[in-house]
């Protein structure tokens, strides 16, 4: 991650600078500008979206989002999925999806890179679920596993193939494990 040394600016004026490639984010009064994701969180994160479309979207429960500028509680963040249930999100004046989300996700999912700090992630994650998010994932490709952090709960660690990570209540329906995750890592 690339933090820029930035005399004070505010979240004001940082959502009226351009957006960058990679996107950076605006966290405790810093820019700090996400990794270029690398092939396994490219995929991981491609294919977590097509499941969960593929399972919620039709019946109007949830959408999943990729690099999505999340703007709430002082900070403006681009988790790598955004996952919203449907009456969550937000809609312009014509009906149609808005620009701007201005609200934490229901669930946001972090695919670690090779070069990023866990630490700025859950950072990000803990921020989300302070400011209403139902859960977060940190995914790590090299390691294999995944740390869920269910609202109010302690996290949960998953590395077993055969387990189940656990979900938010309004996806409970769906199961995906460990093995199945890292499985889409197969081409």
């Amino acid at each position: 991650m690339v933090q820029t040394p930035l005399q004070s600016i505010s979240l004001e004026e940082f959502l009226a600078l351009p957006e960058t490639q990679p996107a950076s984010e605006y966290i405790r009064g810093e820019i700090v500008q996400k990794p270029m994701p690398k092939g396994k969180h490219s995929l991981i994160q491609g294919e977590f979206i097509v499941s969960v479309n593929g399972t919620f979207k039709r019946p109007q429960i949830a959408l999943a989002l990729p690099e999505l500028r999340c703007t709430f509680g002082g900070s403006s963040i681009v988790p790598d999925v955004a996952v919203f249930t449907w009456d969550r999100i937000p809609k312009d004046e014509t009906g149609e999806i808005a620009n701007t989300f201005n609200a934490a996700p229901d669930w946001t999912i972090e695919i670690l890179s090779p070069d990023q700090s866990s630490t700025k992630v859950i950072r990000n994650i803990l921020h989300c679920l302070q400011y209403g998010c139902a859960m977060g994932w940190l995914i790590d490709p090299e390691d294999r596993s995944v740390v869920a952090y269910p609202a109010g709960q302690q996290a949960m660690f998953f590395d077993r193939s055969e387990q189940a990570i656990c979900v938010p209540d309004f996806a409970r329906d769906w199961q995906l494990t460990v093995g199945e995750l890292f499985g889409w890592l197969q081409v």
